[in-house]
Formats: structure tokens, sequence, C-alpha cells
């Protein structure tokens, strides 16, 4: 699912938004995005909404709680993770844009955990952003593995489901450890998927 496919406003009875509209919810997208990098995820909105250079009225029109914001930005976070498997396939070879996917789903993990855990803690995990999500990831990491697989290099027995739950294991014990630890612990990894 790309990114425009994403509903970009909550109530799923209005309109699509207008262009300036739709620049100004990307505009708070983003700039929420590393605000919470930055600043962690309680950053005051009314501070997005200035980093935005948007009124406070246009931040809450599209995002009427912290929790939408935080579903937006994650989205868009899982949603350019997802788009990365096939970019990495029609540029590496099978094997190698395997593990260069499972690298950056750790970095991803490591890095943005918080966002993840935050979001987790405000929504539903059974609401429709984390239904949307998780197929995302399992086709993306089916994507990479299956070609994979296709090589014989990989072991069949493997299904998208356990590499994410791999990379996500490692992503989260190296939250706070040195980078080369993580390449390690892939590397690792990937020597035990082979076949």
């Amino acid at each position: 699912m790309l990114k425009e496919e994403w509903p970009m406003v909550t109530d799923k009875t209005t309109r699509p938004l207008r262009a300036d509209a739709q620049r100004n919810y990307d505009r708070i997208v983003a700039t929420a995005r590393d605000a919470f990098a930055e600043c962690g995820n309680e950053v005051p909105l009314d501070d997005i909404a200035k980093r935005a250079c948007v009124g406070a009225g246009t931040l809450y029109r599209h995002f009427p709680t912290r929790e939408t914001l935080y579903e937006a930005v994650y989205r868009g976070e899982i949603t350019t993770l997802c788009e990365r498997a096939p970019k990495l396939l029609a540029e590496l070879p099978p094997t190698e844009a395997l593990a260069a996917w499972v690298g950056e789903l750790v970095q991803w993990v490591a890095n943005k955990r918080s966002l993840a855990m935050t979001l987790k803690a405000s929504i539903d995990s059974g609401s429709e952003t984390f239904r949307l999500c998780q197929t995302m990831m399992r086709e993306a990491a089916g994507t990479v593995l299956s070609a994979a697989q296709a090589t014989g290099v990989i072991r069949l027995d493997i299904g998208p489901a356990d590499l994410m739950r791999l990379g996500h294991g490692i992503g989260v014990s190296v939250e706070h450890a040195d980078p080369e630890d993580a390449d390690r612990l892939v590397s690792i990894m990937l020597d035990g998927l082979r076949a």
C-alpha cells in the first residue's frame, strides 16, 4: 500500500484534501516526525504547529488529538520502510537486498521504538492503523525474503513473521548499544537463515 492510499483525514466521510491543505498536512507530519525524534513524543502540539509554520487551528483540524498525529507519523515511517523492500531488490542481488532491508528494519526499531510504544499505549492494538501497518510489514518482509529464498541461499522454513520477529528482537537489543553491534547481530542472524 503506497503512501497516497492512506486516509489523509480521520473522518472518512469527508472529501479528499485541497492541494494547500494536503501540503499543510504533509508539513505537519514531517515536522512532528522530526520534533518527536529531537524532543521526544511529548513535545507540545503548539510547538509543532509553530515549527511547521501553520496555525494551531490548522494542526488541530487535521489532528484533533495527539494520538491521531502519532498515528500519521507512525504510518508514514512504516510506509517508508516498506517501500524500501522493492527498491532494494531493484538495486541489489536478492540476498544482499534481504540483508540491507533487515538492517534498515533493525535501525528503525532501535531508533523509533519509543514512537511505536507510545502509539501502542494510546490506541487499540487492533486498530486500523496497526492492522494496515502489520500487513504492509509482512508484505515487505515477504518480498525480500521470498526473492532471497528463490536463489536457494536462504532456508525455506522461514516466513515473513519470523524475519520481522528476529529483526525486531535485534533492534530492541541494540537500542542503546554501539551501531556496530547491530551490524554484527544482523550478520549472525543472516548466517542462521542460510540453507
